[in-house]
């Protein structure tokens, strides 16, 4: 038998799983079928309280789209966040209308991107003195003041990330040492400098290695701008506030970064005194607030162990099935949804429909003794879910989405 990762607290009803107080099977009936990925606001609501009443207001928070893009959502965030971080131009696209700030990060920007960016007064963050080079020329093409900001790729790392983003080799971001330089530059060139980016790593569920991570990002942008004689106007901390998905993790404690953020804002050098500062979440406003819903299809022996095949799979949610960076394979959070109340007493394995071994979404786990037509719910689905997993593979129906 292998552990799965904790299920987050209020999704129990009287007699099977509640998501937003619904069950789980009128959701499936509401969205026409399974698989489905059903989202909680008041959860995300939830998410964004604690976060402003943890931070102070001169913390701005922003979503990151890539995190979860369904347009329910983003309209539904947009009324509680203060800015939107992209990736590429679809996701400048998703957001537009939604009268919030954006700022478009990413390497590899295309120059009909650039040219989009600039003519919408988004903030792009320049990853080379390449894209600087491209973003500064097409500004002058088009006689239009670039808002310009610097990802830094920091000389350190954030201990204990899921993804390290800094103390590397990167494509990400321009060395911190080179940064001074490309300041000046564009300060010289009449470009509207927006500030430093620096982002060292994600999903952390330490907040003495986030407190730690940002008081070097302080220090960092401090020697930065005393290089460069500038102020940078904004700091973008970036996120890498993780939730728990396997067994052991523990919660963030959010709270606890905000101390020590405070604490760092405190003793912060007098060049950074006027400068503004963001966070950047997605995974933790929105992850646990999205539960994916499968149905299985047909229960099978094979060689001694059982197996629960369902409608659903990796084409879906990707990283339950442990291919989307991690590893060591470990059960996400999972549960049979339609006997959620039951005790488990049998170990099984749970697959999805796609020939290939591995479309697995439960390895040898304890649920209670589940039957064709049962729901089977995968935690922790709202971030990195549908659109970060292969829809297209094998030509399978696309999950359905709802907002709660």
């Amino acid at each position: 038998m292998k552990r799965i990762g904790p299920i987050p607290p209020g999704f129990t009803g009287d007699a099977g799983l509640m998501i937003g107080g619904i069950e789980a099977e009128t959701l499936v009936a509401q969205a026409g079928g399974t698989p489905l990925f059903a989202y909680d606001s008041a959860r995300i609501a939830t998410q964004v309280a604690r976060f402003r009443t943890a931070f102070s207001a001169e913390v701005a928070l922003h979503y990151a789209v890539k995190a979860n893009p369904y347009a329910p959502l983003l309209t539904h965030v947009a009324k509680m966040v203060d800015g939107f971080d992209v990736a590429s131009a679809a996701e400048v696209a998703q957001v537009a209308g939604l009268g919030l700030p954006i700022t478009f990060a990413g390497p590899g920007k295309r120059d009909s991107e650039l040219e989009a960016g600039v003519r919408a007064g988004v903030t792009l963050n320049l990853e080379s003195e390449a894209e600087a080079d491209r973003a500064l020329s097409i500004a002058s093409r088009i006689a239009v003041t670039p808002k310009l900001a610097i990802r830094v790729n920091p000389p350190f790392g954030l201990k204990g990330a899921g993804m390290k983003m800094g103390g590397l080799a990167s494509p990400f971001g321009i060395d911190h040492d080179r940064v001074p330089a490309l300041v000046r530059r564009l300060l010289g060139e009449g470009a509207d400098w927006r500030g430093l980016h620096i982002y060292a790593g994600s999903q952390s569920l330490a907040a003495e290695a986030l407190v730690d991570a940002q008081r070097a990002t302080l220090a960092l942008a401090a020697e930065i701008a005393d290089q460069a004689g500038a102020t940078p106007p904004e700091i973008n901390f970036g996120g890498g506030f993780g939730i728990p998905y396997f067994h052991g993790d523990r919660s963030l404690d959010v709270e606890a970064v905000a101390r020590g953020l405070a604490q760092s804002f405190e003793a912060r050098p007098q060049i950074l005194r006027e400068t503004r500062f963001a966070i950047e979440l997605g995974r933790w406003l929105v992850g646990e607030a999205g539960v994916y819903l499968t149905r299985v299809v047909d229960r099978k022996i094979s060689r001694g162990r059982t197996f629960l095949v369902t409608d659903g799979g990796l084409h879906h949610m990707l990283a339950a099935s442990g291919n989307f960076g991690q590893l060591l394979r470990r059960n996400y959070p999972l549960a049979n949804a339609t006997r959620f109340v039951e005790e488990s007493c049998e170990e099984v394995t749970v697959t999805g429909c796609l020939c290939t071994p591995l479309d697995l979404l439960g390895d040898e786990v304890m649920l209670p003794r589940t039957q064709i037509g049962d729901l089977i719910a995968i935690f922790c689905a709202g971030a990195y879910g549908a659109s970060a997993s292969p829809a297209a593979f094998l030509g399978q129906p696309h999950a359905r989405e709802m907002m709660i």
